[in-house]
């Protein structure tokens, strides 16, 4: 789902202000909510001169693996489930957000290799099931001197030492590695099933108006494996990651305060990708969409009156005071789909600059009138105060 809010306010303000890039930020107190850190408001920012998601496109890959610069903003979101040899369960999110300082044609040669026209963000993220603990890191950098950047041909996207690669000549093939404190993943991710375009062949509209959209696509189908080291201990673990790729110049609109975005891998080979975008007078947008992935790739875009989602228990959280919810049935008429979702564990809060809860979930409920299970991860931003509040 759109991720524009949170890049939009939150990685040029920290940027700006953690870099030394800018001026016109300020920071306030955070006493009342998280550990008393601070946060920061961010003024709106100009969009004029760069290019907008406007009408659909043609993709290319493995060209649009990488970044596209002349959007204002764009991010790689990973997240998986894993399991160890010796049934351990895991979950991951390592997710990379770009900013543009400049439009494209505002951009000037500079002396100093350390001048930038973009800013990344980056968090990493582990749920340890059986310990039922959740740890949190974020960083950020200016795309300058090797800091971070992101690149398409080979395939490759970082902030510092937290990385994902193309192996070899294959831009299929990936490997991930992030480490802080005694939390490290080293991952290697095959995609076994393409990248699908989201929304209308790739073009995904989140509201009224030219370019009130993202271009945006998803590979759902990740196999994973490799290594989980945590509290000292190594786990070799496999299973399945997915990553969403989105690309614009836009963000919500005022009176859209949230969404919950679900991405869901069902044990029959169907995936399942929807969002609902919260209004402030508590309805679902009109614009919030979805799509089911076939086993062969090919996939159905789901408007809002396509599918439904209904919350069946919630939580208050211990560290924001937000309530979230907590179960929910998410159900596809046209596809005799209907799922129950239950996250892995509660407490997978994102305390960090900004706050939401992003986290691994399981998956049981009937498709087509057989028995079916499952796994994936949910994400809800705006429930501790609409986004742009937070700040």
């Amino acid at each position: 789902m759109t991720r524009l809010i949170k890049v939009t306010l939150v990685l040029l303000a920290i940027g700006l202000v953690g870099l030394g890039l800018g001026a016109g930020w300020r920071t306030l107190s955070r006493s009342d909510r998280l550990e008393g850190r601070p946060q920061l408001v961010a003024p709106r920012v100009e969009a004029t001169g760069f290019s907008r998601a406007d009408r659909p496109r043609e993709f290319r890959f493995p060209a649009d693996y990488g970044p596209h610069p002349d959007f204002q903003t764009e991010w790689w979101y990973y997240t998986g489930n894993l399991t160890s040899v010796d049934g351990r369960r895991f979950g991951y999110q390592l997710t990379f957000f770009r900013r543009a300082l400049t439009p494209p044609a505002e951009r000037v040669d500079r002396a100093s290799e350390w001048a930038a026209d973009q800013v990344y963000m980056a968090h990493f993220a582990i749920t340890d099931v059986g310990e039922k603990r959740h740890q949190a890191f974020e960083r950020f950098s200016r795309g300058a001197v090797g800091l971070a950047g992101a690149a398409s041909l080979p395939y490759r996207v970082w902030v510092e030492d937290w990385e994902v690669a193309q192996v070899a000549d294959d831009p299929g093939v990936v490997r991930m590695q992030a480490s802080l404190r005694d939390s490290t993943i080293d991952l290697r991710l095959v995609d076994r099933k393409g990248p699908i375009l989201q929304g209308i062949q790739g073009y995904s509209q989140k509201g009224p108006g030219s370019g009130s959209a993202s271009y945006y696509y998803s590979q759902p189908r990740l196999q994973t494996s490799g290594t989980v080291r945590i509290n000292g201990e190594s786990y070799r673990v496999q299973g399945w990651s997915w990553m969403d790729h989105e690309f614009s110049t836009s963000a919500l609109s005022r009176d859209q305060i949230g969404w919950d975005w679900f991405a869901l891998r069902l044990a029959d080979g169907t995936d399942l990708m929807v969002f609902q975008i919260r209004r402030l007078d508590g309805t679902i947008d009109a614009f919030s969409s979805g799509s089911l992935i076939e086993s062969d790739g090919t996939s159905q875009y789901l408007p809002l009156d396509a599918f439904s989602v209904e919350v069946t228990e919630t939580w208050r959280s211990p560290h924001s005071g937000a309530s979230y919810p907590m179960r929910w049935t998410v159900r596809v008429p046209s596809a005799n789909l209907e799922l129950q979702i239950e996250p892995h564990l509660r407490d997978q809060e994102m305390t960090l600059s900004y706050t939401y809860w992003e986290g691994a979930v399981s998956i049981t409920g009937e498709h087509n009138g057989n028995p079916v299970v499952g796994d994936g991860y949910v994400e809800m931003t705006g429930y501790a105060g609409p986004m742009g509040e937070q700040f």
